[in-house]
């Protein structure tokens, strides 16, 4: 790494604290029970999906994309916690609703950056 990458290296790690502090508050309002289905995790996830399809439309620079896209939705996003979700899901006796979220959000996630894909190429004229 180069001195000229220690900027962008500092715009992704603000980025990547507004991102997890933001996943942090989600979390804590719509808490995940073991052996119920995370919706919070999954609105998380999807949502961040969403965002991420509009940023890669919209937003360019060598600070913005990497602030947004690498720092807030990387540390927003949390399909590290989705893994857990699905096996904790599982191990709490609702291996039905750990698969179905398991698929689920695989499902949500992929259509999710495609929709703010499109919407953003609407909105924008594209």
């Amino acid at each position: 790494m180069t001195r000229q990458d220690w900027p962008v290296v500092a715009v992704v790690s603000a980025g990547g604290v507004c991102g997890a502090l933001a996943r942090y508050g989600l979390a804590a309002a719509w808490p995940y029970r073991p052996g119920g289905f995370p919706w919070g995790t999954l609105v998380t996830n999807v949502s961040g999906c969403l965002l991420i399809g509009g940023l890669m439309v919209f937003a360019g620079g060598r600070f913005l994309r990497p602030f947004l896209g690498t720092g807030v939705l990387g540390g927003y996003t949390t399909f590290s916690a989705y893994a857990v979700d699905v096996v904790a899901t599982a191990r709490a006796g609702a291996p039905v609703t750990a698969l179905a979220y398991l698929a689920g959000t695989v499902v949500a996630a992929v259509l999710a950056v495609w929709a703010g894909g499109a919407a953003t190429r609407k909105l924008a004229g594209r």
